[in-house]
């Protein structure tokens, strides 16, 4: 039997996310489609942001591919396509920990960044002030988890404790005891990513699902310099056949 803490934090809180990430996904679409932007402040200053926005978004999408594999993907599915346990955990921490280093720098930059420069400090509005927090505890716990358990730890086989609860929950048929006895930053690195879930839509992540793939195939276009026009030159007078100067008699 679980318990009611087990049944609040992994079947009621998780539930709950999910519902405020799809219905406020649609109340921001309908009510702020103007302010659905990354609003970049690339202006104000590039120097950081030319380092840190490449190595998190690289990093990022290393690490949602790398969460997709590990808890969407059934270790018996890895197993039948010849992976074994073995290959698959090694190459998940040392692909992991690249992924999370460079995630964890190019986070770095772009809240020291948003910290140090007054102008783009200035421009923080609430909702920043709630996502780099959740944003980087969320990255935090997960690199932790990982190092501890699987780096310099015994090792831990999320896969049949996370992975299990995770598709639980999409499938309806959720199971919080293949949870509740996971060790404890892995359960604060799941609860993290729910807050985040849950506050993904009133913040400027909205911008991942406006991605401009259209860009990819749009035609070139041709800029051409602006050239001041030549000036014009006074037309000369050429005298005529014949003609005759001189001084009046």
């Amino acid at each position: 039997m679980n318990s009611t803490s087990d049944l609040l934090l992994w079947v009621a809180v998780p539930y709950v996310c999910l519902a405020v990430f799809a219905v406020g996904h649609v109340w921001r679409y309908r009510q702020d489609q103007f302010g659905w932007t990354s609003r970049t402040s690339q202006l104000l200053e590039h120097r950081w942001l030319r380092w840190g926005s490449p190595l998190f978004h690289l990093g990022a999408f290393m690490v949602i591919a790398g969460h997709v594999v590990g808890l969407a993907v059934p270790d018996t599915w890895t197993e039948a396509v010849g992976i074994t346990e073995h290959t698959y955990h090694t190459t998940a921490v040392w692909a992991g920990s690249v992924a999370g280093v460079a995630m964890v720098a190019g986070l770095g930059m772009l809240c020291a960044r948003r910290l140090l420069t007054r102008r783009i400090r200035l421009g923080t509005d609430r909702s920043d002030k709630l996502l780099f927090p959740l944003l980087t505890a969320t990255v935090l716990l997960g690199i932790t988890a990982t190092t501890a358990h699987n780096v310099f730890g015994p090792g831990y086989d999320y896969r049949e404790t996370v992975s299990v609860w995770f598709r639980g929950l999409f499938v309806l048929r959720p199971r919080p005891e293949a949870i509740a006895d996971a060790p404890f930053l892995f359960q604060a690195h799941a609860l993290t990513a729910c807050l985040l879930f849950a506050a993904w839509p009133f913040t400027r992540l909205v911008h991942v699902w406006s991605a401009p793939i259209g860009y990819l195939a749009r035609p070139y276009l041709v800029y051409r310099r602006r050239t001041a026009p030549a000036a014009a030159t006074a037309p000369t007078s050429a005298p005529k056949a014949g003609g005759r100067t001189g001084r009046a008699a």
